[in-house]
């Protein structure tokens, strides 16, 4: 120490005290922070709370500047920095620097979800040397389980999944060592004290754990390994539930995964060994690699090659499609049994068909018995099962189609917008802005792909992809996963938003949680808060275009929604457009069966003759008495009702093409038209027309006549899918040049579809305008709960409506629980 004394250095010396928000626990924040503050002799301390990391450090000003521009400039690879508050306070005078224990208080700060297996990590637990060496939990500050193993904030080892394993001395002393990467790790484990891996199996009605003639730590994996080289199906055990496994190269084992798991049609994905070995089965662009070996490890749809020799993968798992969903090994399981392997396996959700993802292994014994030959399980409990999240590329940039492992729980920032009086056009002073209270707003989300939203400050949590609520299960799972999202944030809200369908599950929900909360529920027109969700992702504000296109959603005349043009406003939204309705016999029924859906299009055009038309692809679909019982129904207008649906549109010319009658998932017979768009490249489209004045109606008809003589002349289907195909993207030009907002915004389930969003995306570029389609949540319904927040905030005036308070009928809402344009 300088011999003038303590008194002279705090002269000199300075104390800073910082506050970081974002993505800064369980990423080795602190430890960084010891680091950097050790190597520039700085005194002070840093501790986690609950809403991020409180740093206060002291030393020369030059040294202070140094810290502060290392800390932004080179944070750890996983943190990811929103905020940094700082302020000067009086020096202390202290000699060290420590990092202090937890602290408790409003709780704020960023769950990080779980990581992929680190390269150092790697490294270990293929080292024979390592103690680590083939150990199944092997993890680190940069890598391993976060999200599924949290109980309560702050993220410490006490308030995880982890804290029922005592460390032992090695552990313990990596914990605390500075210098270690493990240092604060805290999933930190190792064969002396973490979980452990078994393999079960049944044998009639008796569990057996399976036994080699060698016990030893590795022998789970390599039983496991065994028996998916012998044609087995295995129910594994990951870090946010169960995967079916089986030899993606085995036709019949494949199908047999297809019966038991009463799944005919839709795609499997599949893990690979290797990038490398991806390359030989499908088309990967440098982003696409990118994503695949990212931290995230997503499911990533990728094209498959064209009769490519070293493609080794059997039809089965992606019946008449051309893109492979893939993923490479993201867990230190994964990574050694596909080291043993060597060959890509099926790596789909375990669970039962409508039910959400098994993650308890007593549960995945009893209701995967029907399903897995074998059983690889282990002992670390999930606290918050997750799926694996499915990203594809659009136009050069990743969109999310499942928003879950990886990438869930992280929130979006946003901005919400300043409110102005309704009724008299006001905007609030900047004095009556800074003291309003920003309201926390709970939005439920629609009943398929379901997620829910929660805000807070500028914030908004999304929950990871929780499926359909179709079944008891699956609605449990949305309750729990609701409950589970509030206790961790310690809040309960002052809104509730929901889908303006008054029979989804979902909906029901919010109605119970607003009268047991005594709160005011808003509900949300659906495609409304498509539009609004873009939006908040890309943080424009009103006016904008936005075209949302999907399956259904309920309409606010009554009909069935699915092809809208809405101008998003200041105080609500203008439905400029929309597709010329038409009759959907069996209602929801028809959503399974294409033909119908063609059957009530060719009838709203051409009435009962239809029935009369031979050779007509979706007549023949059904049998001579069904047939009668479908004209008795369009001709009583009996159960059909009116949809101006496009992604019913896309099933009836599946059904006119004879492409597909019936289906087994949703989108599947979208998804056939657009797997036949390779086999013809033609810039031609069909004739539409639309109408003079507002609200635009897009009249399908001289097009639906066009195909029809396309079909009678035998054209090839993947002719008329194409043209099909450029009609939708010209009917979106035509009607952007009518409405003439600058900003385009391309939302709902059918712009998933890639030759679809990309060809919108260029001609509207062509033609001056600015589109924007989505990227961090799902296009499809997966990122309504985002629009439904953002719907219930515009419209808040900055005081909080009495339930059931009603709102003047000139605003988008009409009462408290309803919203309209």
């Amino acid at each position: 120490m300088d011999d003038r004394g303590n008194g002279y250095l705090m002269m000199t010396h300075q104390r800073l005290q910082l506050t970081i928000q974002g993505a800064v626990q369980g990423v080795g924040f602190r430890p960084f922070i010891f680091r950097l503050a050790t190597r520039l002799k700085l005194r002070g301390w840093v501790s986690n709370d609950t809403q991020g990391v409180v740093i206060e450090v002291e030393g020369g000003p030059e040294r202070l500047n140094q810290f502060l521009a290392q800390l932004q400039a080179n944070p750890p690879v996983l943190a990811e920095i929103e905020t940094i508050k700082q302020k000067y306070i009086p020096p202390l005078g202290e000699h060290t620097f420590t990092i202090r224990p937890s602290q408790n208080g409003p709780k704020t700060t960023l769950l990080l979800p779980d990581v992929a297996t680190c390269a150092d990590c790697l490294r270990e637990l293929f080292n024979p040397s390592d103690r680590r060496y083939r150990y199944p939990f092997i993890n680190c500050t940069h890598c391993g389980p976060r999200y599924s193993i949290i109980q309560a904030l702050p993220y410490d080892r006490g308030n995880t999944a982890m804290a029922s394993f005592h460390l032992c001395p090695d552990c313990f002393s990596e914990y605390q060592n500075p210098l270690s990467r493990r240092f604060h790790a805290q999933p930190i484990a190792c064969p002396t004290c973490g979980p452990i891996v078994e393999v079960w199996h049944w044998q009639g009605v008796q569990l057996r754990r399976a036994m080699a003639e060698e016990r030893d730590d590795l022998e789970p994996i390599g039983l496991a390994s065994s028996a998916l080289r012998q044609g087995q199906i295995v129910a594994a055990k990951g870090v946010g539930g169960f995967h079916l496994l089986v030899d993606a190269r085995n036709a019949d084992a494949v199908k047999r995964l297809r019966t038991r798991k009463k799944r005919p049609d839709k795609p499997f994905a599949l893990m690979y060994p290797s990038l490398e070995q991806v390359k030989h089965t499908c088309e990967v662009s440098e982003l696409e690699a990118e994503l695949l070996q990212s931290p995230k490890a997503p499911i990533v749809l990728l094209q498959r090659r064209h009769s490519s020799q070293a493609d080794p993968i059997t039809d089965e798992v992606a019946p008449g499609c051309t893109h492979l969903g893939v993923l490479l090994p993201y867990t230190p399981i994964h990574h050694l049994l596909m080291a043993d392997l060597d060959f890509p396996i099926v790596a789909t959700s375990g669970n039962l068909n409508g039910s959400p993802i098994c993650f308890n292994a007593e549960q995945a014994l009893e209701d995967l018995k029907p399903i897995a030959d074998l059983f690889l399980i282990h002992n670390r409990p999930i606290l918050h099962p997750i799926d694996d999240s499915v990203v594809q590329v659009i136009n050069r940039k990743p969109q999310l189609r499942r928003r879950a492992r990886g990438y869930a729980p992280l929130p979006l920032s946003v901005t919400f917008p300043s409110h102005h009086s309704s009724s008299k056009g006001l905007s609030p002073t900047p004095q009556s802005a800074r003291h309003q209270k920003r309201p926390t707003i709970l939005a439920v989300g629609p009943h398929l792909k379901n997620t829910i939203a929660l805000s807070l400050d500028d914030h908004v949590f999304m929950s990871q992809h929780l499926g359909d609520l179709d079944t008891v299960p699956s609605f449990d799972h949305f309750q729990q996963t609701l409950q589970a999202l509030l206790q961790l944030y310690e809040c309960q809200p002052d809104l509730i938003a929901c889908d303006a369908h008054p029979d989804y599950a979902s909906t029901q929900a919010a109605q119970a949680l607003a009268q047991q909360w005594q709160v005011p529920l808003v509900s949300v027109q659906h495609h409304y808060a498509h539009v609004l969700a873009c939006m908040a992702e890309h943080h424009l504000d009103a006016p904008v275009l936005g075209i949302a296109w999907d399956g259904a959603g309920y309409g606010l005349d009554g009909t069935v929604w699915g092809g809208d043009f809405l101008r998003i406003t200041a105080s609500g939204f203008e439905r400029v457009g929309h597709w010329r309705p038409f009759l959907l016999p069996g209602g929801d029924q028809a959503a399974r069966e294409p033909r119908r859906t063609a059957m009530g299009l060719l009838y709203t055009c051409f009435g009962g003759k239809i029935f009369e038309w031979e050779g007509l692809a979706p007549l023949k679909a059904f049998s001579q008495p069904s047939a009668k019982i479908l004209q008795s129904m369009l001709d009583r207008s009996l159960n059909t009702p009116l949809t101006s649906s496009v992604g019913r549109f896309f099933d009836a010319i599946a059904s006119l093409t004879n492409l597909m009658q019936t289906t087994h998932f949703e989108g599947q017979a979208a998804m056939a038209l657009e797997s036949i768009l390779g086999r013809a490249a033609t810039e031609d489209d069909y004739p539409f027309h639309l109408s003079s004045s507002l609200p635009f109606v897009v009249d399908w008809e001289p097009m639906l006549i066009a195909i029809l003589a396309d079909i009678d002349q035998k054209v090839d289907t993947s002719w008329i899918s194409t043209k099909f195909h450029n009609t939708l993207v010209e009917i979106i030009v035509q009607i952007a040049h009518q409405i003439d907002e600058p900003y385009v915004v391309l939302t709902g389930g059918c712009f998933q579809n890639q030759y679809l969003s990309e060809k919108a995306i260029h001609r509207l570029q062509e033609n001056q305008f600015r589109p924007y389609w989505h990227q961090q949540v799902p296009t499809n319904d997966g990122g309504i709960a985002l629009g439904q927040v953002m719907a219930a905030y515009r419209h808040y005036d900055g005081c909080f409506p009495k339930v059931n308070e009603t709102f003047d009928r000139q605003q988008p809402f009409v009462e408290a629980d309803s919203l309209c344009a």
